[in-house]
């Protein structure tokens, strides 16, 4: 996995328990599936004149912890004990600033285009990674940024089939139960 540090993270608040994985989806400008601009916009480098879309992002200082692009690649932004700034105004289960106790992954994708197989696999597989690592994320604490940001946020959006996603995460599991 490659890993770029970026700037736009901070510590959690004191003895915060991880229980949480928000689900987004993430193309720039819209429609383009490229790595470049993403990688460019979490590392604070972005072009703000290299394409229309990109003036309303001036001062936007965002990040996530992971991107998983169209191959399944994936690349780390921010370490998962530390706060990557992915959810902005956000409420889950009574609880305001999701980012404080969520693990933020971005799949490159749009509301036009289906994922691929290789991103819901990989999605997955790093899902069970981390809810090895964090315990109190199970399968029904993997949500959408629409879930913790109604009205506000439309991604993964209609194009994430949340029951492939479930299936390849039990057949992960599964795979996970059968080599010990």
């Amino acid at each position: 996995m490659r890993y770029l540090n970026s700037p736009h993270q901070n510590a959690r608040p004191d003895e915060t328990v991880i229980d949480l994985i928000v689900l987004h989806a993430i193309s720039m400008p819209d429609g383009v599936f490229e790595m470049q601009y993403i990688e460019d916009l979490f590392m604070g480098r972005l072009d703000h004149q290299a394409h229309a879309e990109f003036v309303i992002l001036k001062d936007l200082k965002v990040s996530a912890h992971f991107v998983v692009d169209r191959d399944g690649k994936i690349t780390q932004f921010v370490a998962t004990d530390r706060r990557a700034w992915h959810a902005g105004a956000s409420l889950w289960e009574g609880r305001v600033e999701c980012n404080d106790f969520a693990i933020g992954i971005e799949m490159i994708g749009d509301e036009e285009q289906t994922f691929t197989g290789a991103q819901y696999r990989e999605t997955a597989r790093l899902c069970r990674v981390l809810m090895q690592r964090y315990p109190a994320i199970s399968s029904e604490r993997i949500v959408g940024h629409q879930d913790i940001a109604p009205g506000r946020k439309w991604d993964p959006g209609k194009q994430w089939d949340w029951h492939r996603f479930h299936r390849a995460l039990r057949h992960i599991h599964k795979l996970h139960l059968n080599t010990k």
